[in-house]
């Protein structure tokens, strides 16, 4: 992995990553915003400590673990990536109330339009302020977005003490039972 120094991840503050999405998704996952790593990368859940591709492959949704540069393999399988809010942070916690709330009308729309069959947003609490939901809990939402049924999931950061691997992975396993099933 390329090592960055501390003044190339501090350029990479307010840097926008692609989307790695296409029409008719099985499961369109949904980040809170890109750390400095993934815009420093343009990879999706580019941190080390970041458990989203373990969980991914242990939960059944890919066949191999995949490193953060193979995210494009991804739509081969049916799944995507994109963010809540675009703009890449240290940390959530540098985001307003209001670009939450931003990146979930925008959300909104392109979920309407790219028409996946699941919404997974990663982290409770991201979904809760992008949505004003605030009495979600993870797992599916009542909340549907045009056709696109909704589902929260654990944030994978390695911050998130309170989820294993292993924990996340069953509730990504639960999805992905849902996805298969339609």
């Amino acid at each position: 992995m390329t090592r960055f120094t501390p003044e190339e991840l501090k350029a990479a503050r307010d840097r926008l990553v692609p989307d790695v999405v296409a029409g008719g998704l099985h499961v369109l996952f949904c980040g809170i915003n890109p750390g400095l790593m993934t815009a420093a990368t343009g990879h999706h859940f580019a941190r080390p400590g970041n458990r989203f591709w373990p969980v991914l492959h242990l939960s059944g949704f890919t066949p191999r673990l995949l490193k953060p540069s193979e995210q494009r393999e991804l739509l081969s399988y049916g799944l995507g990536i994109t963010n809540v809010v675009a703009r890449a942070t240290a940390r959530a916690d540098e985001l307003s109330a209001e670009e939450y709330r931003e990146g979930g009308r925008l959300l909104a729309e392109k979920v309407a339009g790219l028409r996946p069959r699941w919404l997974a947003v990663v982290g409770v609490t991201a979904y809760r302020a992008a949505f004003d939901d605030r009495k979600a809990r993870v797992g599916p939402q009542g909340r549907t977005i045009g056709a696109s049924r909704v589902w929260v999931l654990p944030n994978p950061s390695g911050l998130n003490a309170h989820w294993t691997a292993a924990t996340m992975a069953e509730e990504f396993a639960r999805l992905r039972v849902a996805a298969e099933q339609g």
